[in-house]
């Protein structure tokens, strides 16, 4: 069967959402085929494990014209006095509600689940087998950039001998129904997010800290939930980590030197504080996190595993004997693999990459007001400079360069700034808008945010350029 459409878009997750959401808001002619394997909107998020959180505030995730949670501060838990994090089952259900009773009901949205995209605008429904060929009368747009990787799909990459349990960490709340039965100990595998995640949830679930082990290949810098707060009760706090990252980045020598001070700060956190952190993902948590992960007394540090064995694990800098009955839970997965970037608009296609590093969703609804309000390529291209993800420490200064400088054009650009100070998903908007009207004099705090932005900018790009000599 053919299909005509004027943006065949890849993909119905967190990104293709907030983009077709922005472009039917900004161009009421055009009309839409979205194709995604998994069977629901929301993309990975059909796939994370069941205790998944946002890492940032609900307030400023998803798409622009649907507000997400209810705009309130968390009374409890290690996210207390923040404002909420909707837990995965929330989003799911926004994301679907996204589609059926926003995108869906204008008519102009075509949405195909359980489908794969084969190239050449062509897809075939993976239950049925039946292809589809689509006329695109202006874009592809390709939201898969990012290939997010979650424990439940990935492929993992240590061997196990017979005997040995593991499992993802979505099984963790339902081991009371385990015929093995609870394991008298845990080991978590892997550094990342969802390793922390894994371990706040076996600590709150009551289990004793020296009944866990966690492989930490590396450590890795955090960014203190602290910072990222809208709302105006925080707004001098975030601002101020705002400022206080330019300031550091203006004078630091070492890109470890900048994580130092943003630590000193309060910007940055770590774990273990006697161990120099070799990974940065913008995680963010917040300090009643940390505090609890430090209970973990029981770190390896021998690098990633590689065999694991009845009463042992066989690692990349030798081996450490673990309980028989251990459980261990693959958090090995990597959310995000940094990949090389491309000019967003080429060849017909939208190809979504990061802008403002690493508020996704509001990336994509940048690009979809720019594809709807500037005419040619080149002229789009210059306003979306894509900003390379970060693994090691040494890339932030690139992603914080990169963000700056395309914060910079959107901020002298008449029609996007227009569009941001109205935007739900830009960090700070809403809250401008507030005190502006009820607070004007609290806005003062900002007024250095444009003048020691520029002044970090020739300090970066020196940091940039010792980054990639030591890459190569």
């Amino acid at each position: 069967m053919t299909l005509e459409t004027d943006y065949l878009v890849i993909g119905a997750g967190a990104t293709a959402l907030s983009f077709v959401d922005t472009l039917l808001a900004q161009d009421p002619d055009c009309d839409v085929v979205m194709v995604d394997k998994h069977a629901s909107p929301g993309g990975h998020w059909n796939d994370a494990y069941s205790f998944v959180a946002l890492h940032q505030p609900s307030a400023t995730y998803g798409v622009e014209s649907v507000p997400l949670g209810q705009d309130r501060i968390d009374e409890s838990g290690p996210n207390k006095g923040f404002y909420e994090l909707a837990s995965g089952s929330e989003v799911l259900a926004y994301f679907q509600s996204v589609m059926r009773d926003h995108l869906l009901p204008t008519g102009r949205v075509r949405y195909f689940p359980n489908c794969e995209y084969l190239g050449d605008h062509r897809f075939r429904n993976v239950l049925s087998g039946e292809e589809h060929e689509v006329e695109v009368r202006r874009k592809l747009v390709d939201t898969t950039y990012f290939a997010t990787s979650v424990p439940a799909t990935h492929e993992r990459k240590f061997e196990v001998a017979d005997g040995v349990r593991v499992e993802i960490p979505g099984k963790l709340p339902e081991l009371w129904r385990s015929a093995e039965g609870i394991p008298e100990h845990f080991v978590i595998l892997g550094a990342g997010k969802t390793a922390m995640d894994a371990g706040v949830w076996l600590l709150e679930a009551g289990i004793p800290a020296e009944r866990i082990s966690w492989v930490k290949p590396r450590e890795s810098w955090l960014i203190n939930r602290t910072i990222t707060q809208p709302g105006e009760e925080f707004f001098e706090s975030t601002v101020g980590g705002q400022i206080a990252i330019m300031k550091a980045a203006a004078r630091a020598e070492s890109v470890s030197a900048l994580f130092h001070q943003l630590e000193e700060d309060g910007a940055m956190l770590r774990i273990d504080q006697s161990v120099e952190p070799e990974m940065f993902h913008y995680a963010t948590i917040s300090e009643g996190e940390v505090e609890g992960l430090r209970k973990i007394g029981n770190v390896i540090r021998k690098g990633r595993v590689e065999r694991i064995e009845p009463g042992r694990m066989i690692l990349q800098q030798g081996e450490h004997e673990v309980p028989e009955n251990a459980l261990f839970i693959d958090c090995t997965a990597s959310a995000v693999r940094p990949k090389p970037v491309s000019p967003q608009w080429e060849n017909g296609t939208i190809r979504l990459q990061l802008l403002h590093v690493p508020l996704v969703t509001l990336n994509a609804a940048v690009t979809a007001f720019v594809e709807a309000n500037f005419e040619t390529d080149e002229e789009k291209n210059a306003l979306c400079k894509p900003v390379s993800f970060v693994d090691d420490i040494e890339g932030y200064a690139g992603t914080l360069l990169g963000t700056g400088q395309n914060r910079f054009l959107w901020a002298t650009n008449e029609k996007i700034s227009a569009f941001l100070s109205q935007s739900r998903l830009d960090p700070g908007a809403p809250t401008v808008r507030w005190l502006k009207q009820n607070a004007p004099q609290r806005l003062a705090v900002a007024a250095e945010m444009p003048a020691v932005t520029m002044a970090a900018i020739p300090n970066l790009q020196k940091l940039v350029a010792q980054a990639e000599a030591k890459r190569g």
